[in-house]
């Protein structure tokens, strides 16, 4: 049996399908629900190719099963560009099923024929879950670096 499943980059074609599963992104991560600014976020990264979008896309019902969104960084000292893979959710009906993996095969693919230096991310120090996915993948946990944040 084939697998229902397909991944691919989306454009703003696809926003309709994305900015449900955007915004329930958001509210994972502790943000109020807000559609309207999930779209117009999300319309304008696109039209400005400021981030990159996978999408898995269920073929049997249409529906928008998981997203990763990059974004990128470049390095000053390798002369190049990398990626932030800054999300990554799949819909709780869609999970265990591989597409997790799938989405991040895609994200490396990516930064493979854009001669990126490599993907970069970062995730809670309690999701267990996803960095053992992330490590089982071949990321790296960085021992090296500290990473600082400024909030204003």
């Amino acid at each position: 049996m084939n697998n229902p499943i397909q991944t691919y980059q989306a454009t703003i074609a696809d926003l309709d399908q994305i900015v449900p599963i955007f915004d329930e992104y958001r509210v994972f991560y502790g943000q109020e629900s807000d559609v309207e600014g999930a779209r117009q976020f999300l319309f304008s990264h696109l039209e400005h190719r400021e981030s990159v979008i996978f999408m898995a896309k269920d073929t049997v019902s249409g529906q928008c099963a998981g997203y990763t969104q990059l974004y990128p960084v470049f390095s000053s000292i390798s002369l190049k560009r990398s990626w932030i893979l800054n999300d990554l959710f799949v819909l709780k009906d869609y999970r265990n099923q591989g597409i997790a993996k799938m989405l991040l095969t895609e994200a490396a693919e990516f930064a493979h024929q854009t001669k990126a230096k490599g993907i970069e991310l970062s995730t809670a120090w309690d999701n267990s879950r996803a960095q053992r996915l992330y490590e089982q993948f071949g990321f790296i946990r960085d021992e090296e670096f500290y990473y600082y944040y400024l909030k204003l």
